[in-house]
């Protein structure tokens, strides 16, 4: 299994540990400068009971609604935290794809970890939700430093595979975020456009804000095939086929920039923030960057 050190190598945090995920649109509970109160999660305003998931607190059972229900509850309470993440991390197959040293999936997971670090260091709550044809792990969000091992230890254990639709696995995870804040989107983002904004158009009318990091394979963009190749689906198992790559080019690549630009347009529409990335560029350099020019225009 790889270890924090492995996501997080000291280069990475030393290009990140400066700057603040800051969201543009109002989040639940009011600033007053970067944060409310170092102590965060202790409000006595009872909020509401949910269901025990892996990563919650013991100490927060509610021992007398297990008392009648045999059930476990956590008690919630309104958090005095300016933002409130949740990551959405896409495991579905086509996220196993490689043409070089890393996966898809490899890098976004690196992208998440870095993420999630960033904003726990500011105290910030963060959640991470992993998913492919439904929702695999949801992690509620939470603010104290211990949290990240519960987060680095369910992304490095979720494997890539099996088909995906995110628009119907979308709708499913809005029923879940209760309360509004920042959902931070790791995924090729193969599928239908209509059908997926759709879906990001619910998250918006929940008042989340949304970040969409589309990872892309270098070979994925530029198409650099030359001899006859097989191509297999790394969605539905023994869904392959050879063809010559020359016959294939020019319709590719056509199709290639038709659904990037729909995509782009979509999320322009809906103010989401679209950012693509490759595999082959230094991820905590692109992060850096994206959340330094984030930073400027809050």
């Amino acid at each position: 299994m790889l270890g924090l050190t492995q996501l997080l190598t000291p280069h990475d945090i030393k290009k990140i540990s400066n700057l603040q995920v800051l969201a543009r649109s109002v989040v639940e509970g009011f600033c007053a400068g970067l944060h409310r109160s170092p102590h965060k999660g202790f409000s006595v305003e009872f909020r509401q009971h949910r269901q025990y998931v892996h990563g919650d607190e013991i100490r927060r059972l509610d021992w007398k609604v297990f008392g009648r229900s045999d059930r476990f509850y956590i008690r919630e309470y309104e958090e005095e935290t300016n933002l409130r993440a949740t990551v959405l991390l896409d495991c579905s197959g086509s996220m196993n794809y490689a043409s070089g040293e890393m996966t898809k999936h490899a890098y976004a997971t690196r992208l998440a970890a870095c993420l999630s670090y960033l904003m726990l260091q500011q105290a910030d709550a963060v959640g991470l939700v992993t998913f492919d044809t439904k929702i695999r792990n949801y992690i509620p969000p939470r603010s104290r430093p211990s949290h990240l091992s519960v987060l680095i230890n369910t992304m490095e254990n979720a494997k890539p595979g099996g088909e995906t639709e995110l628009g119907d696995v979308f709708h499913d995870i809005c029923a879940k975020i209760h309360r509004r804040g920042l959902l931070i989107i790791l995924s090729d983002c193969f599928g239908n456009v209509p059908d997926l904004m759709k879906a990001l158009a619910h998250f918006r009318y929940a008042h989340h804000e949304i970040i969409v990091f589309q990872i892309w394979d270098r070979a994925e963009l530029d198409f650099p095939f030359k001899r006859w190749t097989r191509f297999e689906s790394l969605e539905t198992a023994g869904h392959h086929r050879l063809v010559d790559p020359a016959q294939l080019r020019v319709a590719y690549l056509e199709n290639l920039e038709r659904f990037r630009a729909e995509l782009k347009k979509a999320c322009h529409r809906n103010r989401i923030d679209l950012v693509p990335v490759v595999t082959d560029q230094p991820y905590a350099e692109t992060l850096a960057n994206y959340l330094a020019l984030r930073s400027r225009r809050a």
